[in-house]
């Protein structure tokens, strides 16, 4: 057995990385993807290793030099015209090598786990192609194939079908063929697909003109949880360093992401916060029936979304703002309010993380739980006066609620001392009684002129990708002056549609909020079985959970991500803690948090 490695592109997409190098010499983690590869090829029993070199050749050469010596024997073959040809050129110019033995063939722009080389060699059939079941991530030649594996269709980019993704398996650009192919169909294939279309194409073309002809030749070896990924751009770099990270920098590649997991298409995020629910009703159907439409065409200004907002949400047009998430106006208010803040830790960091840390005013309470009342707020503050205070009402990440009747006692206090109280109320409707316990009226902003709530629509609607959220206030002077710190485009289109419909679905929205409540009793009974778990009550949708030893919060996000594809939330560095024990855990559907039970269990 030898391996062919194609390694003639120039790697355009990559920008300034491949300006003066090959694409298999861009680092992943530090590690050149060529260096990988030939350590990985090391491990396996080569006769020898075929390098089809091009685009800065003689450094790749260079850079390769004699330290595979001893492990590998290493031949090169020159593309000297790589950039007028693709790659069934620099194949064409191995040909005669890929006749004197079975071959790997592989493209150079690949990480891999060491386990899919062993999978593909030590299978018994002699012609296989790796492939993996489609996912959105992936670009390039598509195979389908039927019950017994074999590949009966290449779909070439032109011929692909979104409407035909469930068939589709991508091709991993790991191939083997057995000597007797290369020399008696391949070979001669690609030689006369050359001689008719010129050099300007791709071998699979070749593989795919074989399976229209004889259908049992070329089978597909299907992977399912190992780890590969194709690096084309700055993007899939990033990506694919985020999959392969090592161990002890795994947490931060993700953690440091914010979002986008949808890049990882296996992966649970227990991490991120939204209604498991809503997103199953028809809303969403309409909106994609939309779709043409609303990427097409600009998205109303500040007044006509706060019009629709004020729809929505039942309260008077002059009262709220509409944002590009709550994020957005979390950063207007922050910057824009005056004196000092005072805040409850362990708490939603963006807002302190706003504000010059001189200004802040920390309660942290005295109890494991991270319980506390508006009487404990009204006394600390009472000794530690501040000119603003922030309310997370449930608290993230503790999920302590204060009843309704409790926030009217605070409010008034702060009401009669003149002190902003600014409640986000992001995670209101997913407590008991959610109907009854929200500020969003307008009877209460006007009773309470220096109360200000904020609602992140993406967390209790389940949108997060629409970036849509709603500051409330009586004080028409704040809101005015918020509104002037904001684009007058801040909501795209799918967003202000969203509102423009969404009082059809609001018997759907009630529906998956009371699904939801049924969903958070039912795992919270069974996070309370695993044995180094202690499970804090919650009103919210998420439990935080102080971890018992001999288990750490990192060690078990690390675990959880490495051999689950399950990301959770460690807490260990969030102020408040100080360091103590804790992870926060999403709820999710009943599928998924089944999941993560059993995963957990597993480490029991």
């Amino acid at each position: 057995m030898q391996a062919i490695i194609l390694a003639a592109g120039m790697g355009k997409r990559l920008k300034d990385l491949t300006k003066n190098n090959t694409k298999c010499m861009v680092p992943v983690n530090g590690v050149p993807l060529i260096d990988r590869l030939l350590q990985q090829l090391a491990q396996l029993d080569l006769k020898r290793v075929v390098l089809v070199v091009g685009y800065e050749a003689q450094k790749l050469i260079a850079h390769i030099g004699n330290r595979y010596t001893d492990r590998l024997k290493i031949e090169y073959v020159h593309n000297p015209i790589y950039d007028k040809t693709n790659n069934i050129y620099s194949l064409a110019l191995a040909s005669d090598k890929m006749q004197e033995d079975d071959t790997l063939l592989i493209e150079s722009d690949l990480i891999v786990e060491d386990t899919l080389f062993r999978l593909i060699m030590n299978d018994s059939y002699p012609n296989l192609a790796l492939v993996a079941k489609y996912q959105t991530w992936m670009d390039g030649t598509m195979v389908r194939i039927d019950d017994g594996h074999n590949i009966i269709n290449f779909v070439p980019k032109k011929a692909f079908k979104y409407a035909d993704t469930d068939t589709y398996y991508k091709t991993v650009n790991i191939y083997k063929f057995s000597q007797e192919f290369s020399k008696n169909k391949y070979i001669p294939f690609l030689k006369a697909y050359c001689a008719a279309l010129g050099n300007n194409e791709y071998y699979e073309q070749v593989l795919r003109v074989i399976t229209f002809l004889d259908k049992s030749d070329l089978k597909a070896l299907p992977i399912s949880d190992e780890k590969w990924y194709e690096i084309d751009d700055k993007q899939d770099l990033d990506i694919a360093e985020a999959i392969f990270a090592q161990e002890d920098d795994l947490l931060r590649k993700y953690y440091g992401r914010f979002g986008g997991y949808w890049r990882f298409p296996k992966m649970l995020d227990f991490c991120y916060l939204v209604n498991p629910y809503f997103r199953s009703s028809k809303i969403i159907d309409e909106m994609q029936a939309n779709f043409r439409t609303l990427v097409a065409d600009y998205p109303s200004g500040m007044k006509v979304n706060s019009l629709l907002a004020s729809k929505c949400w039942g309260i008077k047009e002059d009262y709220i703002i509409p944002g590009n998430g709550a994020a957005e106006l979390i950063k207007a208010l922050m910057e824009l309010l005056p004196g000092s803040l005072g805040v409850t830790r362990p708490t939603f960091e963006e807002y302190p993380n706003r504000r010059a840390q001189d200004t802040l005013v920390t309660f942290v309470p005295d109890n494991a739980d991270f319980r506390y009342s508006a009487q404990d707020l009204i006394r600390f503050f009472e000794r530690h006066p501040a000119d603003n205070i922030l309310l997370i009402n449930p608290d993230n990440p503790s999920g302590n609620f204060i009843p309704i009747k409790d926030l009217l006692s605070l409010a008034n206090w702060c009401e009669s001392r003149s002190i902003r109280l600014i409640v986000d109320e992001s995670f209101v409707d997913f407590s008991e009684n959610w109907q009854d316990n929200t500020l969003l009226r307008d009877d209460i902003l006007e009773t309470y002129s220096h109360l200000v709530v904020m609602k992140s629509i993406s967390k209790s609607y389940g949108i997060p990708g629409l970036r849509l959220g709603i500051l409330c206030s009586a004080d028409k002077a704040l809101i005015d002056e918020i509104k002037k710190r904001i684009s007058i485009w801040n909501i795209n289109s799918f967003a202000e549609f969203f509102m423009q419909i969404f009082n059809k679905y609001e018997k759907d929205y009630q529906q998956a909020c009371d699904k939801f409540l049924v969903e958070r009793k039912h795992f919270e009974d069974q996070l309370r079985q695993i044995k180094f778990l202690r499970v804090i009550p919650s009103q919210a949708n998420y439990f935080l959970v102080e971890i018992l030893p001999p288990y750490t919060p990192k060690g078990i996000a690390l675990t959880m991500l490495r051999d689950y594809s399950i990301l959770m939330k460690d807490c260990s560095n969030k102020g408040g803690f100080n360091g103590k024990a804790y992870m926060r855990i999403a709820v999710r559907d009943r599928e998924d948090n089944e999941k993560l039970i059993a995963a957990l269990q597993n480490l029991q």
